[in-house]
């Protein structure tokens, strides 16, 4: 199934519709202001297995991030941050930035690095925004991608194609138009540091 949502005003109908799905533990493609993501509600377990068989990982080496509608929302997941790392985020989000945080007790364990982190997003996309709103949780994502025939991993970016190529593996396609084919910038902010550890999609100068 796929879904149409346009970003310059997201359909509140159809909006529901695809937090109806994630409700039930679904799993969809959502778009972000990078590139498009597998996703669920961070409530079901179950369906987080499911994107990492998606990817082709275990559970345990799964790399995934936390896709919030706003930096408050983001402080309700992640322990207490310093001056330098809130002053980061706040000036960041909205924004195509992955950020390493100390998760705290909210974050259920599955989620974790083996050092208790986890990525936090809060993309510069008023569908993505709009669906964790209506939801009332995070969701947590990871890149829509398939491997290539040189090992190297090919970002798909039209969701037709997404479509096609997930259909029976995913509960839905949310069409929010042509996505990027570039990742975010990851930042570590764990342990009180704060280091690139990718450079992507965004600009950020942390010294």
């Amino acid at each position: 199934m796929i879904v149409k949502i346009y970003p310059e005003n997201p359909n509140k109908r159809d909006v529901r519709r695809v937090c109806e799905v994630l409700q039930q533990g679904g799993v969809i493609v959502v778009p972000t202001d990078t590139l498009y993501a597998f996703a669920c509600s961070m409530q079901f377990k179950k369906s987080v297995e499911a994107i990492a068989q998606l990817k082709g990982f275990s559970l345990k080496k799964a790399k995934y991030s936390m896709l919030c509608a706003s930096l408050s929302q983001v402080s309700e997941y992640v322990r207490p941050m310093d001056k330098d790392t809130y002053q980061l985020l706040r000036n960041a989000l909205p924004g195509p930035y992955t950020f390493i945080m100390d998760a705290n007790n909210e974050v259920p364990r599955n989620y974790l690095n083996p050092n208790k982190t986890i990525g936090v997003r809060v993309p510069d996309n008023s569908i993505l925004q709009a669906i964790v709103e209506e939801l009332g949780c995070p969701l947590i994502g990871t890149s829509v991608r398939v491997e290539g025939e040189d090992a190297e991993p090919e970002y798909l970016t039209d969701p037709e194609l997404i479509h096609d190529v997930f259909e029976s593996r995913v509960d839905l396609v949310v069409d929010g138009g042509m996505g990027e084919n570039e990742p975010s910038t990851v930042v570590d902010c764990s342990g009180g540091n704060l280091e690139v550890v990718r450079y992507g999609k965004g600009e950020i100068n942390i010294e």
